[in-house]
């Protein structure tokens, strides 16, 4: 029944979606300091990237994953050099002027949407995940059921986005106690959290 491979793709999705690294990082830190309207738009990119994994994943597509192996010493250096650019830009960022534009609705929001979306595309290591949940699953279905393949990779983007929005809600209703003070903290605190993730993912390059 193809419910169930639904049912399965969102367990997977929101699984996934759950430890955070340096995109929940930047998620929590605009939903703080924009709302949680952004917060969710910033999920989105992330979920639209686990879906597009998921996509490689389910349908096979060996040549894809064979060039990731192949490439994976230069494509941890860029996705950990984007991190890093990411960290230090979260870093220098004013809170009073995110908070101001948000007031004004000028938020960007396909900036924090691409912002996400390419932090996320560069790990595509994660690709290997969603090959073993699958795996773990009973997901791996046979290349003529490709309607399977599909409930599959819609339900791992609604789980990530039920993730993502259950994230944003909660940090969202505790936002309005927190004081400019305290939002510069955070914006500290975080980009120098995905500073170092960026610098982890580079060295573990050379230590692995």
């Amino acid at each position: 029944m193809e419910l169930e491979f639904l049912i399965k793709g969102l367990i997977v999705g929101f699984l996934a979606s759950i430890p955070l690294g340096p995109v929940g990082i930047l998620c929590i830190q605009r939903t703080i300091n924009k709302g949680r309207f952004p917060g969710i738009i910033s999920g989105m990119g992330s979920a639209t990237v686990d879906a597009l994994f998921a996509f490689i994943a389910a349908f096979g597509l060996t040549y894809i994953i064979n060039f990731i192996e192949e490439q994976q010493f230069y494509i941890q250096l860029i996705g950990g050099a984007v991190m890093i650019l990411l960290g230090v830009k979260i870093f220098n960022t004013n809170p009073i002027k995110q908070i101001r534009r948000h007031r004004q609705k000028k938020n960007k929001l396909v900036e924090d949407y691409l912002s996400v979306f390419i932090l996320t595309l560069s790990n595509p290591l994660a690709i290997f995940l969603f090959v073993a949940a699958f795996a773990s699953f009973g997901l791996v279905t046979s290349k003529d059921s490709s309607l399977k393949s599909w409930m599959i990779i819609s339900g791992v983007f609604l789980g990530a986005m039920l993730w993502w929005g259950t994230l944003t809600f909660f940090v969202d209703l505790f936002r309005k106690k927190f004081r400019l003070k305290q939002l510069w903290w955070i914006n500290k605190i975080a980009g120098v959290l995905v500073i170092v993730f960026g610098i982890a993912a580079m060295l573990s390059v050379f230590f692995d």
